[in-house]
């Protein structure tokens, strides 16, 4: 099954899947390879554009997000758009924990590459034992 807008119910799940299990693997390279190269993103406060400034994103972020684990739930689509509610965790140099909250809105080229992906997120702090997201297993963003 080709993952090209306009999308379905079943295909713009099937989207997020795949951009979760990718992000989850950590590889920068592999991410940005969803994207087309003039890719533009808004992630917090940060603009990238490009390749080349994804990869160099994505390992910074990597690099101080250590054990990072995230679960991405569709919100909704239509056409080459797709919006997702996600979570994900991580800890930082020093140990503390945090659960990070967000939402993304993406638009896609013609070829299913991302072609626009904006996200605004908020961190909690959290212990460890309050952690949910396990990076083996499935798990379902509660509602809250």
């Amino acid at each position: 099954m080709t993952l090209v807008p306009p999308f379905t119910a079943e295909t713009a799940r099937l989207k997020v899947q795949a951009a979760q299990d990718a992000w989850n693997t950590r590889d920068p390279i592999r991410v940005a390879g969803a994207y087309t190269p003039d890719s533009l993103w808004r992630n917090r406060s940060d603009f990238v554009h490009g390749t080349e400034e994804i990869v160099a994103f994505l390992t910074r972020k990597w690099e101080r997000e250590h054990e990072y684990a995230l679960r991405k739930s569709l919100w909704a689509f239509g056409g080459n758009r797709i919006a997702v509610r996600f979570q994900y965790e991580w800890h930082d140099d020093e140990g503390q924990w945090w659960r990070s909250y967000g939402n993304e809105n993406w638009e896609f080229a013609e070829s299913g590459l991302m072609s626009r992906r904006e996200a605004s997120i908020n961190d909690v702090q959290i212990t460890e034992a309050d952690r949910r997201v396990d990076p083996n297993s499935t798990y379902e963003i509660p509602q809250e």
